[in-house]
Protein backbone atom coordinates (compact mmCIF):
# COMPACT_ATOMS: atom_id res chain seq x y z
CA UNK A 1 0.00 0.00 0.00
CA UNK A 2 1.40 3.41 -0.95
CA UNK A 3 2.11 5.75 1.95
CA UNK A 4 0.88 9.28 1.35
CA UNK A 5 3.35 12.13 1.88
CA UNK A 6 2.82 14.76 4.56
CA UNK A 7 1.47 17.33 2.08
CA UNK A 8 -1.09 14.81 0.77
CA UNK A 9 -2.06 13.88 4.32
CA UNK A 10 -2.66 17.52 5.24
CA UNK A 11 -4.83 17.98 2.18
CA UNK A 12 -6.80 14.87 3.17
CA UNK A 13 -7.49 16.42 6.58
CA UNK A 14 -8.60 19.68 4.97
CA UNK A 15 -11.08 17.84 2.79
CA UNK A 16 -12.34 15.29 5.33
CA UNK A 17 -10.69 12.33 3.59
CA UNK A 18 -8.26 11.28 6.30
CA UNK A 19 -8.23 9.18 9.45
CA UNK A 20 -5.94 9.56 12.45
CA UNK A 21 -5.00 6.85 14.95
CA UNK A 22 -5.42 8.33 18.44
CA UNK A 23 -5.06 5.00 20.22
CA UNK A 24 -2.14 6.35 22.27
CA UNK A 25 -4.49 8.88 23.91
CA UNK A 26 -5.22 8.25 27.57
CA UNK A 27 -8.63 6.71 28.22
CA UNK A 28 -9.97 6.82 31.76
CA UNK A 29 -13.36 5.33 32.58
CA UNK A 30 -15.42 6.82 35.43
CA UNK A 31 -18.00 4.48 36.95
CA UNK A 32 -20.18 4.45 40.06
CA UNK A 33 -23.57 5.83 41.00
CA UNK A 34 -22.16 9.33 41.61
CA UNK A 35 -19.70 9.50 38.70
CA UNK A 36 -21.68 11.83 36.43
CA UNK A 37 -22.54 14.37 39.13
CA UNK A 38 -19.04 14.15 40.60
CA UNK A 39 -17.39 14.94 37.26
CA UNK A 40 -19.85 17.75 36.65
CA UNK A 41 -18.87 19.30 40.00
CA UNK A 42 -15.17 19.22 39.13
CA UNK A 43 -14.80 19.82 35.38
CA UNK A 44 -15.65 23.09 33.65
CA UNK A 45 -18.21 22.03 31.02
CA UNK A 46 -21.85 21.08 31.57
CA UNK A 47 -21.69 17.28 31.59
CA UNK A 48 -25.10 16.24 32.87
CA UNK A 49 -27.36 14.35 30.52
CA UNK A 50 -24.83 13.45 27.81
CA UNK A 51 -26.44 10.90 25.48
CA UNK A 52 -24.46 7.79 24.54
CA UNK A 53 -22.22 8.70 21.62
CA UNK A 54 -21.97 12.38 22.56
CA UNK A 55 -18.76 14.09 23.62
CA UNK A 56 -17.99 17.38 25.28
CA UNK A 57 -14.66 19.13 25.71
CA UNK A 58 -13.92 20.15 29.29
CA UNK A 59 -11.11 21.47 31.47
CA UNK A 60 -9.84 20.68 34.93
CA UNK A 61 -8.86 24.01 36.45
CA UNK A 62 -6.89 25.04 39.51
CA UNK A 63 -8.55 27.19 42.19
CA UNK A 64 -6.99 30.22 40.45
CA UNK A 65 -8.52 29.25 37.09
CA UNK A 66 -5.35 27.88 35.49
CA UNK A 67 -5.60 24.88 33.18
CA UNK A 68 -4.48 21.59 34.70
CA UNK A 69 -5.92 19.26 32.03
CA UNK A 70 -7.89 19.46 28.78
CA UNK A 71 -10.06 16.40 28.13
CA UNK A 72 -12.89 15.14 25.96
CA UNK A 73 -15.68 13.61 28.04
CA UNK A 74 -17.43 10.87 26.08
CA UNK A 75 -20.63 9.04 26.98
CA UNK A 76 -19.89 5.52 25.69
CA UNK A 77 -21.59 2.16 25.91
CA UNK A 78 -18.83 1.20 28.36
CA UNK A 79 -19.53 4.20 30.60
CA UNK A 80 -18.26 7.75 30.86
CA UNK A 81 -14.80 8.00 29.29
CA UNK A 82 -12.23 10.79 29.67
CA UNK A 83 -10.04 11.04 26.56
CA UNK A 84 -6.77 12.96 26.97
CA UNK A 85 -3.94 13.91 24.63
CA UNK A 86 -0.86 12.07 25.99
CA UNK A 87 1.34 15.12 25.47
CA UNK A 88 -0.30 16.68 28.52
CA UNK A 89 2.08 16.42 31.48
CA UNK A 90 -0.33 14.99 34.07
CA UNK A 91 -2.76 12.12 33.59
CA UNK A 92 -6.36 13.06 34.29
CA UNK A 93 -7.01 10.09 36.61
CA UNK A 94 -4.10 11.06 38.84
CA UNK A 95 -5.31 14.66 38.97
CA UNK A 96 -8.87 13.65 39.84
CA UNK A 97 -8.08 10.82 42.25
CA UNK A 98 -7.59 13.06 45.34
CA UNK A 99 -11.18 14.30 44.94
CA UNK A 100 -12.80 10.84 45.05
CA UNK A 101 -12.71 10.59 48.87
CA UNK A 102 -15.93 8.83 49.95
CA UNK A 103 -17.80 9.34 46.67
CA UNK A 104 -19.17 6.29 44.86
CA UNK A 105 -16.77 6.83 41.97
CA UNK A 106 -14.09 4.61 40.48
CA UNK A 107 -11.51 5.77 37.93
CA UNK A 108 -9.98 3.07 35.74
CA UNK A 109 -7.20 3.55 33.22
CA UNK A 110 -8.40 1.57 30.18
CA UNK A 111 -5.97 3.15 27.70
CA UNK A 112 -4.62 -0.21 26.55
CA UNK A 113 -8.06 -1.77 26.15
CA UNK A 114 -9.43 0.43 23.38
CA UNK A 115 -8.41 1.74 19.98
CA UNK A 116 -9.48 5.28 19.09
CA UNK A 117 -9.47 6.50 15.50
CA UNK A 118 -10.56 9.99 14.44
CA UNK A 119 -12.15 10.87 11.11
CA UNK A 120 -11.92 14.70 11.16
CA UNK A 121 -14.60 16.51 9.21
CA UNK A 122 -16.80 13.44 8.75
CA UNK A 123 -20.54 13.97 9.19
CA UNK A 124 -21.45 10.30 8.92
CA UNK A 125 -19.73 7.04 9.77
CA UNK A 126 -17.68 6.00 6.71
CA UNK A 127 -19.41 3.32 4.66
CA UNK A 128 -18.40 -0.27 5.31
CA UNK A 129 -17.15 0.21 8.88
CA UNK A 130 -18.39 -2.86 10.81
CA UNK A 131 -16.82 -2.02 14.19
CA UNK A 132 -16.24 1.04 16.31
CA UNK A 133 -18.60 3.02 18.52
CA UNK A 134 -19.09 6.50 16.98
CA UNK A 135 -18.43 9.52 19.18
CA UNK A 136 -19.35 13.05 18.10
CA UNK A 137 -17.71 15.51 17.85
CA UNK A 138 -14.15 14.24 17.46
CA UNK A 139 -11.35 14.92 19.92
CA UNK A 140 -9.74 16.81 17.02
CA UNK A 141 -12.75 19.08 16.48
CA UNK A 142 -15.50 18.61 13.90
CA UNK A 143 -15.90 15.00 12.81
CA UNK A 144 -16.34 11.54 14.31
CA UNK A 145 -14.18 9.32 16.52
CA UNK A 146 -14.48 5.54 16.48
CA UNK A 147 -13.85 3.67 19.73
CA UNK A 148 -13.30 -0.09 19.50
CA UNK A 149 -11.81 -2.90 21.59
CA UNK A 150 -8.09 -3.01 20.92
CA UNK A 151 -8.23 -6.53 19.48
CA UNK A 152 -10.53 -5.22 16.73
CA UNK A 153 -8.21 -2.36 15.80
CA UNK A 154 -6.80 -4.11 12.67
CA UNK A 155 -10.36 -4.72 11.42
CA UNK A 156 -11.28 -1.09 11.98
CA UNK A 157 -8.17 0.18 10.20
CA UNK A 158 -8.84 -2.08 7.21
CA UNK A 159 -12.38 -0.74 7.02
CA UNK A 160 -10.98 2.79 6.75
CA UNK A 161 -8.41 1.93 4.10
CA UNK A 162 -10.26 3.97 1.46
CA UNK A 163 -9.31 7.08 3.48
CA UNK A 164 -5.80 8.51 3.76
CA UNK A 165 -3.96 7.40 6.88
CA UNK A 166 -2.59 10.55 8.52
CA UNK A 167 0.47 10.59 10.76
CA UNK A 168 1.43 12.86 13.68
CA UNK A 169 3.52 15.30 11.63
CA UNK A 170 0.62 16.10 9.29
CA UNK A 171 -1.88 16.37 12.16
CA UNK A 172 0.38 18.84 13.94
CA UNK A 173 0.93 20.96 10.82
CA UNK A 174 -2.83 20.99 10.14
CA UNK A 175 -3.50 22.04 13.74
CA UNK A 176 -1.08 24.96 13.55
CA UNK A 177 -2.43 26.00 10.17
CA UNK A 178 -5.92 26.20 11.73
CA UNK A 179 -4.58 28.15 14.71
CA UNK A 180 -5.77 25.55 17.24
CA UNK A 181 -3.83 25.96 20.50
CA UNK A 182 -2.79 22.69 22.16
CA UNK A 183 -2.44 22.17 25.89
CA UNK A 184 1.02 20.80 26.59
CA UNK A 185 2.50 22.69 23.61
CA UNK A 186 1.04 26.20 23.35
CA UNK A 187 -0.66 26.25 26.72
CA UNK A 188 0.69 25.20 30.11
CA UNK A 189 -0.32 25.12 33.74
CA UNK A 190 0.02 28.90 33.99
CA UNK A 191 -2.49 29.43 31.15
CA UNK A 192 -6.08 30.61 31.52
CA UNK A 193 -8.94 29.33 29.30
CA UNK A 194 -9.59 32.85 27.97
CA UNK A 195 -6.09 33.01 26.47
CA UNK A 196 -7.02 30.61 23.70
CA UNK A 197 -10.74 30.91 23.07
CA UNK A 198 -11.64 28.01 25.35
CA UNK A 199 -14.79 29.65 26.70
CA UNK A 200 -16.77 26.95 24.91
CA UNK A 201 -15.35 24.41 27.35
CA UNK A 202 -16.51 26.43 30.36
CA UNK A 203 -20.16 26.44 31.52
CA UNK A 204 -20.20 29.73 33.40
CA UNK A 205 -23.89 29.35 34.19
CA UNK A 206 -23.74 25.98 35.96
CA UNK A 207 -23.17 25.39 39.67
CA UNK A 208 -19.76 25.37 41.28
CA UNK A 209 -16.78 23.71 39.65
CA UNK A 210 -13.07 24.00 40.36
CA UNK A 211 -11.77 27.45 39.42
CA UNK A 212 -15.23 28.84 38.62
CA UNK A 213 -14.90 32.07 40.59
CA UNK A 214 -11.51 32.90 39.08
CA UNK A 215 -12.53 32.38 35.43
CA UNK A 216 -15.84 34.18 35.95
CA UNK A 217 -14.00 37.15 37.42
CA UNK A 218 -11.72 37.40 34.38
CA UNK A 219 -14.68 37.08 32.02
CA UNK A 220 -16.79 39.67 33.77
CA UNK A 221 -14.26 42.21 34.94
CA UNK A 222 -11.16 42.04 32.79
CA UNK A 223 -9.00 40.01 30.46
CA UNK A 224 -6.10 37.56 30.69
CA UNK A 225 -2.55 38.95 30.81
CA UNK A 226 -1.60 36.94 27.70
CA UNK A 227 -3.46 35.88 24.56
CA UNK A 228 -2.79 33.25 21.89
CA UNK A 229 -2.80 34.51 18.31
CA UNK A 230 -2.84 32.64 15.02
CA UNK A 231 -0.37 34.19 12.58
CA UNK A 232 1.41 33.68 9.29
CA UNK A 233 4.56 35.07 7.76
CA UNK A 234 6.30 35.25 4.40
CA UNK A 235 9.52 33.95 5.91
CA UNK A 236 10.71 31.27 8.31
CA UNK A 237 9.16 31.03 11.77
CA UNK A 238 10.46 28.70 14.49
CA UNK A 239 8.88 27.57 17.74
CA UNK A 240 10.67 29.09 20.69
CA UNK A 241 11.49 32.37 18.95
CA UNK A 242 10.74 35.60 20.77
CA UNK A 243 7.99 37.80 19.38
CA UNK A 244 8.89 41.49 19.19
CA UNK A 245 6.94 44.73 18.87
CA UNK A 246 9.54 47.23 17.77
CA UNK A 247 12.45 46.37 20.02
CA UNK A 248 10.25 45.15 22.89
CA UNK A 249 10.00 41.44 23.65
CA UNK A 250 6.25 40.82 24.00
CA UNK A 251 5.88 37.06 23.68
CA UNK A 252 6.96 33.79 22.15
CA UNK A 253 6.22 31.52 19.18
CA UNK A 254 4.74 28.37 20.68
CA UNK A 255 4.13 26.41 17.43
CA UNK A 256 5.17 26.87 13.81
CA UNK A 257 4.89 25.01 10.51
CA UNK A 258 5.86 25.67 6.91
CA UNK A 259 3.14 26.27 4.31
CA UNK A 260 5.25 26.11 1.17
CA UNK A 261 6.56 28.90 -1.07
CA UNK A 262 8.63 30.18 1.85
CA UNK A 263 5.55 30.93 3.95
CA UNK A 264 4.86 29.73 7.48
CA UNK A 265 1.99 29.56 9.97
CA UNK A 266 2.39 29.95 13.70
CA UNK A 267 0.67 30.24 17.05
CA UNK A 268 2.14 32.89 19.32
CA UNK A 269 1.55 33.85 22.94
CA UNK A 270 1.83 37.58 23.51
CA UNK A 271 0.94 40.10 26.16
CA UNK A 272 -2.64 41.32 25.96
CA UNK A 273 -1.44 44.90 25.50
CA UNK A 274 0.53 43.88 22.38
CA UNK A 275 -2.23 41.95 20.62
CA UNK A 276 -3.03 44.71 18.10
CA UNK A 277 0.50 45.92 17.47
CA UNK A 278 2.77 45.15 14.53
CA UNK A 279 4.65 42.01 15.48
CA UNK A 280 7.69 40.18 14.13
CA UNK A 281 9.86 37.26 15.12
CA UNK A 282 13.35 37.81 16.46
CA UNK A 283 14.63 36.56 13.09
CA UNK A 284 12.76 39.41 11.39
CA UNK A 285 9.71 37.69 9.86
CA UNK A 286 6.66 39.96 10.05
CA UNK A 287 3.59 38.28 11.53
CA UNK A 288 0.43 39.10 9.59
CA UNK A 289 -3.30 38.35 9.27
CA UNK A 290 -3.54 37.61 12.95
CA UNK A 291 -6.59 36.56 14.89
CA UNK A 292 -7.26 34.84 18.20
CA UNK A 293 -6.04 31.27 18.30
CA UNK A 294 -8.96 28.86 18.19
CA UNK A 295 -9.98 26.72 21.08
CA UNK A 296 -10.54 23.87 18.61
CA UNK A 297 -8.63 20.69 19.31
Amino acid sequence: MRTAGVAEQIEALRSGRGHVDLSEWRKVRATGSEAEAWLNDLLSAELSGLAVGATRRSLLLSPTGRIRADVTVAATEAGTMLLQDPIQPQAIDRLLDPYVLSSDVELSDVSDDFALIAVPGAEEIPAGVPVGEPLRPSCLGAGIDLLAPIDRSPELRRALSNLVEVGPAAVEAWRIERGAARFGVDLGDSSLPQEAGLDGAVAYQKGCFLGQEAVARIRNLGHPPFVMLAAHGDGPISAGESVLSGDEDVGIVTSATTLGDGRAAAIVRVRWTARDRKLRTEAGTALGARGPASGAA
